[in-house]
């Protein structure tokens, strides 16, 4: 079995580039950089980047960016997703320099969402600055945070995930839009990858236009999610959920709109854990309070 080590970057895809330099550097604290054939990086820590932007004909989601550890893991997870009968691409010479890493490759899960692999990022570990005055973001061997996917085609999907690549269930949760019993549930696994985070992928069972339902960045303080409650309203960006707390990693965060129609959770003190002392579970309840998403819904 492959091992994963962390979601080490998104890719989200903008008719509109700018649009995600103002909401990076003035909403989310981040720093930005031109990025080839027009993109932009959004930088977090000493990475060149964590989020990159590329220019496009949809405001989308585009992929989840996967990191091993080095040239043999790869060869390894390659070979495994191949075993398993999963097309895998070499990515061109283009889009390897544009991630900054050594090898990549290209591959979609059975509900087609596109998931990149590689392995020795690239960086001059200059310092981050946030141009807001922003102190950081919880990332390093973790990742950027987590995302979660739409995974009509669930069983295939989380099989290729647990048997495959190797990720583990950290809990369950089961959702109903409406308290109609002809409605089906629609279920959502949150599963961890080979570091401490809570969850890194969350799969839900459900289409969706924009190809994520949200992703996750940490900061590490609550009062960097309070300023950043602040500039959302001030810069007009839509709230697509309210403060609240989480009950499976005890996140306490709110949801706003990104300019390529996902979401983003932007959060303080989720739970890193031990993964040989914790116990999966499911949980009937989403948050501890708040995360009231029907604003989401508002126009």
């Amino acid at each position: 079995m492959a091992k994963i080590d962390a979601l080490s970057y998104i890719v989200a895809e903008s008719t509109d580039v700018s649009k995600w330099k103002q909401f990076g550097e003035q909403v989310l604290g981040v720093a930005t950089a031109e990025a080839p054939e027009g993109g932009l990086y959004l930088k977090m820590d000493e990475r060149r980047y964590r989020i990159a932007v590329i220019k496009g004909k949809e405001d989308r989601y585009h992929a989840s960016g996967w990191e091993v550890a080095d040239q043999a893991s790869f060869n390894e997870t390659v070979a495994a997703l191949k075993k398993a009968g999963v097309e895998v691409k070499t990515a061109s010479e283009a889009e390897r320099q544009a991630r900054s890493v050594q090898e990549l490759a290209v591959f979609s899960d059975p509900s087609g969402n596109r998931h990149e692999l590689s392995w020795g990022y690239t960086t001059d570990f200059a310092r981050f600055v946030s141009p807001i005055g922003v102190e950081g973001f919880v990332t390093g061997d973790c990742g950027v945070g987590h995302t979660v996917l739409p995974a009509v085609e669930f069983d295939k999907t989380w099989a290729l995930f647990r048997d495959v690549l190797g990720f583990g269930l950290s809990d369950i949760f089961r959702h109903k839009f409406t308290p109609d019993p002809n409605e089906p549930v629609k279920r959502l696994y949150f599963t961890h990858c080979d570091n401490p985070r809570h969850h890194s992928l969350a799969l839900f069972e459900m289409a969706m236009p924009s190809g994520c339902v949200h992703i996750m960045i940490e900061v590490p303080s609550m009062d960097e999610v309070g300023r950043a409650y602040d500039r959302m309203q001030k810069q007009g960006v839509k709230l697509m959920a309210t403060l609240g707390r989480h009950v499976n990693d005890r996140m306490t965060s709110f949801y706003m709109n990104t300019p390529s129609n996902f979401a983003l959770e932007y959060g303080y003190g989720g739970l890193m854990l031990d993964w040989d002392k914790h116990q999966a579970f499911e949980s009937t309840a989403v948050s501890l309070w708040g995360h009231d998403f029907s604003v989401g819904f508002q126009a």
